[in-house]
Order: structure tokens, then C-alpha cells, then sequence
């Protein structure tokens, strides 16, 4: 690798990583967990030494200390620290040790002092290397070499290097973890280990025959460079390519409850509504979280205030267009997924609930009136899936949202209008629980049905 491209690579690198250790700190004060704190204090170290490995800041630090070389070491170190803390990560994840917190103190404290005791010996080494004459920030290794100090220097740090990579590679090998997110972090992590240790192999016999005068492989040694470079950014992924996942995951879910915010919230009463800036998704890059959480309850609010205009019936009709769609066409025709139809028999209701709502205000000439009205008498009309566990409401919701444009929550709702204005009185809302279930065809709406079938059919075909 040139040194321009060094240059474009490490800063580059060195940016990123500090962008990670950022986004990171933010997490930690939230959640100070003790691998949020290490995998926060990783990047900003990661970040670190990149900017000083790239030989335009290895040069700089030379310049400000008075000897070129001089960047080697806390480069080494904090290459040393970097995975030294990605291999006690992998400890404190390891579900065997957390049952015993004893053992995992134990372990954890005897790694950490194999490391601290490494770089010990690393300083005590480079201090009493002789680094005298110019430094070329790619071949330290093979250039300085042949100084017994400087060879007792990259043992030490080539030695707990391979140990520590290859037991975390072992490491992430053997567990198992309950949570998908991590157990793909581990993953990563290993294969990361691996191209860290590649540095190791191509590094070592370099170092090996320059000690002794044969420069035959140092184009090697430099190459090693980029294995390290290469795991580094398999381990950045590993160690938030899920969380960027999540974070992606929630604008999308957050986007895309707006329609049913905007029926159950902005329709109903604003007043509901955590601001004034609710519906608005500029605040999404740091809060996405926050905010996600904060609609679902906006949304259960406003579903709640909304409950007392629920009828029957527009969830009947969903139910009962889709038996006739299985029936009229047998074996063609798919049916849908419980958890789907139910999300149409909400998406059907609620937005009936709003219509009715909004005609009432309209009777009574009360416009954008908000705050709340005084509901009609009666007792309440129960909406499908609301006895969702907590745990799931996000996706319950997430269902009816997308199901609020269907064709067959259109059909129904149609339908469901057709047969209130026909009747002498409207539907009362003394209709139990049991009613929101496919009900047979009645024959004096056969044809009305019929007719909604026919123009359904041809939406869904």
C-alpha cells in the first residue's frame, strides 16, 4: 500500500471510527452498560490510531517529539488496546461466566493483566531501542529490526497480539447467544480476528529475515498492514452493523405508522401528541428510538380516545367480503394470514371511527375542534387484536397501519356505509365482541355484497 493511499485509507478509517465512538457515547448515556463503555472507549481509541498510523500523522507526531519513530509505540499500544478490550467484550458476553460472577472476574482480570503487563514490557523495550535516522511509517518493523530492544519490542507485541485475536476468534467460535443481533456481532468479530492475526503471518517472517539482513521480505511486512486494516473494518461492522440495522429498521417503522398517526392522532384530537413537531421526522437521526416509542403510545392514545366511536360493523364486513372472496373463488383465490386479516379488521374499524367522528363534529359545526367531546352513550365496541401483549403492539400497529389502504378495508368500509344508510337507525354500539367474526350473507344485502365482491376480486386479481 503507497502512502497516499495509507494516507486516504487510515484517515479515512479514523473518521469513521470516531463518527462509531460518537453515536456510541450517545447510547452509553442512555444505557451506561459496561460493554457499551468498552465499546465506546474501542472506537475512540481505534480512531486514535489511525490518525497516527497514517504516515502524514506519524510524521507529524515524529515532528512535535523530536524522533520519528517516536509514533510507533502508541500505535502498537493502542492497536494492543483495541482488541484486548473487543476480547473482553466477547468475555462479558459469554453467558457461562455471567452465571458465575466470580469466574468471570477472574478472567477477566487475568486478560487484562497479560495486556497491561505486555505493554509494560513495550514501553520498557522501545525506551531502550536505539530508533537514531529517518523512519519510513510503513516499514518500522523490518527497518529497526536488527536492534535487539526493537525485536524484543514486536515479539512481545506480535505474541499477546496472536493471543489475544486467536482466543477471541476461539471465543466467538464456541458461544452461543440467545440474542440474533450479537450472535451476528460475534460472528464478524471472528473472521475479524482472523484478518487481524493475517497481519501477524505476513508481519512475522518479514521481521524474522530483516533481523538478520534479508530485506527479501518486507513488501510482505507491508502488505500485513492492510489484513489489519481489513479486520478492522469487519470488526467496526460487527460491533454496529446490527445496531445500524435497528436504527434503519426504526425510520422505517416510524415512517411508516404515519398514516395511522395521522388518522388516530391528527384526526382525532392534536392535543395527544407529545409536541407540536410529532409529525414531523427531522429529529430521526439521533432520536429514532425515542421517537418510534413515542408515536406507538401517541397512537394508543389516540385509538383509545377513538374507541368510543368504534362499530361493528366495518369489521364484520372485512371478515365476511373475505369468506366471500374464498367462496366465490374456490381454490384460486389465498387466503389471508390471521395476523393480516385481523390488522384489515383494525384498519377497517378505526378509520370508520374516524369518519364518524368527523361527522359528528360537522353535525354539530364544531370544525377542528379539539380536545375532547363527549362520546356517544353505550357500551364500547372491543377492536381486534387489542388484547396484543405490550411486547407486540409495535408490529400490531405496524400491520393496521399498512393494511389502512387494502382494497378489502376500502370494500368494507363501503359496504358497511351502504347498509347504515339504508337502515332506519344506525348501527348501535351495544354490539358484543363475539359480532366481529365472519357472519353468513343476509339475503337482503346479497346483492349489494355481490357487487363490492365483484369490485374487490378485481382489485386483489
Amino acid at each position: 500500500m503507497s502512502e497516499h493511499l495509507s494516507n486516504v485509507v487510515y484517515l479515512f478509517i479514523a473518521a469513521a471510527t470516531l463518527t462509531i465512538a460518537c453515536w456510541k457515547a450517545l447510547a452509553l448515556r442512555r444505557d451506561p452498560t459496561p460493554t457499551l463503555a468498552l465499546t465506546t472507549s474501542m472506537f475512540l481509541c481505534a480512531s486514535m490510531v489511525y490518525a497516527m498510523a497514517s504516515p502524514e500523522g506519524y510524521r507529524n507526531v515524529g515532528e512535535m517529539t523530536g524522533q520519528p519513530s517516536f509514533a510507533t509505540l502508541p500505535v502498537y499500544l493502542g492497536i494492543l488496546i483495541c482488541f484486548s478490550l473487543v476480547h473482553i467484550i466477547t468475555l462479558l458476553w459469554d453467558p457461562r461466566l455471567r452465571q458465575r460472577a466470580s469466574s468471570l472476574r477472574r478472567t477477566v482480570s487475568a486478560w487484562s493483566a497479560v495486556y497491561i503487563a505486555a505493554a509494560a514490557l513495550m514501553v520498557l523495550f522501545f525506551t531502550l531501542a536505539d530508533l537514531a535516522g529517518p523512519a519510513d511509517p510503513l516499514r518500522f518493523n523490518t527497518a529497526f529490526s536488527e536492534d535487539p530492544m526493537v525485536l524484543l519490542f514486536l515479539t512481545v507485541f506480535l505474541a499477546t497480539l496472536s493471543s489475544g485475536t486467536l482466543n477471541t476468534f476461539r471465543q466467538c467460535r464456541q458461544l452461543r447467544l440467545d440474542d440474533p443481533q450479537l450472535q451476528h456481532s460475534l460472528r464478524a468479530f471472528g473472521i475479524a480476528m482472523l484478518g487481524v492475526f493475517g497481519y501477524v503471518v505476513c508481519g512475522a517472517p518479514a521481521i524474522v529475515l530483516s533481523a538478520f539482513g534479508n530485506h527479501t521480505l518486507d513488501t510482505v511486512g507491508v502488505f500485513g498492514s492492510t489484513c489489519g486494516v481489513v479486520g478492522t473494518i469487519i470488526m467496526c461492522y460487527g460491533l454496529s452493523g446490527g445496531a445500524i440495522g435497528a436504527w434503519l429498521r426504526e425510520r422505517r417503522d416510524f415512517k411508516a405508522l404515519q398514516p395511522l398517526w395521522e388518522l388516530v392522532v391528527a384526526g382525532v384530537d392534536q392535543n395527544l401528541a407529545f409536541s407540536a413537531d410529532s409529525s414531523r421526522n427531522h429529529r430521526l437521526a439521533a432520536n429514532v428510538t425515542f421517537n418510534l416509542h413515542r408515536r406507538v403510545i401517541e397512537i394508543l392514545d389516540g385509538i383509545r380516545a377513538l374507541r368510543p366511536w368504534v362499530s361493528p360493523g366495518s369489521a364484520e364486513a372485512v371478515y365476511r367480503l373475505h369468506q366471500e372472496r374464498l367462496a366465490a373463488q374456490p381454490g384460486a383465490a389465498v387466503p389471508m394470514a390471521e395476523q393480516e386479516l385481523q390488522a384489515a379488521a383494525t384498519a377497517a374499524a378505526l378509520r370508520q371511527a374516524a369518519n364518524r367522528l368527523q361527522r359528528f363534529k360537522h353535525e354539530r359545526g364544531l370544525g377542528d375542534h379539539q380536545g375532547p367531546l363527549q362520546p356517544p352513550d353505550g357500551p364500547l365496541t372491543p377492536l381486534p387484536g387489542e388484547n396484543t401483549p405490550a411486547a407486540d403492539e409495535r408490529d400490531r400497529l405496524l400491520s393496521a397501519a399498512k393494511a389502512l389502504a387494502h382494497p378489502l378495508v376500502a370494500a368494507a368500509l363501503r359496504e358497511f356505509e351502504e347498509e347504515r344508510h339504508d337502515e332506519p337507525t344506525s348501527t348501535p354500539l351495544s354490539r358484543t365482541a363475539s359480532s366481529i367474526a365472519p357472519q353468513p350473507a343476509v339475503d337482503s344485502t346479497v346483492g349489494r355484497r355481490d357487487s363490492t365482491l365483484d369490485h374487490l376480486t378485481d382489485r386483489a386479481g
